[in-house]
């Protein structure tokens, strides 16, 4: 009797330890080589590259097509009237969905610690002024202002100084990560010279409207291009 007892309680150490599991030893990890690639970073990476390479082509060829215009005393404001502004239209829409892929390609893209609200908002607020300034028309000289051309200047500025205000904190932010360190002192030169060359264009006025707008939005085109391709190159999740 005693010595049956003693069997039916004697279980195996495997036995006990699945008996009460609060005692289970977890299995090891497996050691992780590295961030997995995020697959959302590469497609919104192509969908800026593709949105800045449209706006590029069309504003490029309305240089060449819209020969009434002077290139280096017209803004690029006064592209988008006419039928041929639509084009131009297209291409401003382009790259407003482009910065919003590239806002929350970068958010995605920085681990915790580097990342901020900050740089995404202004982005998306700049994307927002870039579409209503492509629709809402320009003041024209021959034409008594209408709250269309109050609404076209605010967008345009809002564009500019939100862009190029996010450009600077997006590139501070890069700083934080190590993966990404390197690019920072480039990615923030750039965005300064673009920050700075907006107060200059406000502020100076007797630069050629035209030439002085359209090398500015050449930086800033530029430098999101650049920020599109190592998003593209090197881009994966944060640890």
């Amino acid at each position: 009797m005693s010595g049956r007892t003693d069997n039916s309680r004697r279980l195996p150490t495997d036995d006990v330890r699945a008996a009460k599991p609060g005692r289970v030893t977890p299995p090891s990890p497996t050691p992780v080589a590295g961030a997995a690639p995020d697959p959302l970073l590469r497609p919104m990476a192509g969908a800026a590259l593709g949105g800045i390479a449209l706006f590029v082509l069309t504003a490029v060829a309305l240089q060449f097509v819209r020969a009434e215009l002077d290139w280096i005393r017209t803004p690029m404001s006064f592209y988008l009237l006419g039928d041929e502004g639509r084009w131009l239209q297209a291409g401003y829409v382009a790259l407003a969905c482009a910065i919003v892929a590239l806002a929350v390609g970068w958010y995605r893209a920085l681990p915790n610690p580097a990342r901020s609200g900050a740089p995404t908002l202004l982005f998306l607020l700049a994307a927002t002024g870039l579409g209503v300034a492509a629709f809402a028309p320009t003041a024209q000289a021959c034409l008594p202002p209408t709250l269309w051309n109050w609404l076209h200047g605010v967008a345009a500025q809002t564009a500019f100084l939100c862009v190029t205000t996010a450009m600077l904190l997006q590139a501070w932010r890069l700083r934080v990560d190590r993966r990404w360190r390197r690019r920072f002192a480039v990615a923030f030169a750039v965005a300064l010279v673009a920050f700075a060359g907006v107060w200059l264009l406000a502020l100076w006025r007797e630069l050629p409207r035209g030439l002085a707008q359209k090398v500015l939005i050449a930086i800033i085109v530029l430098w999101l291009a650049t920020m599109s391709v190592w998003l593209w190159r090197d881009a994966r999740t944060p640890g």
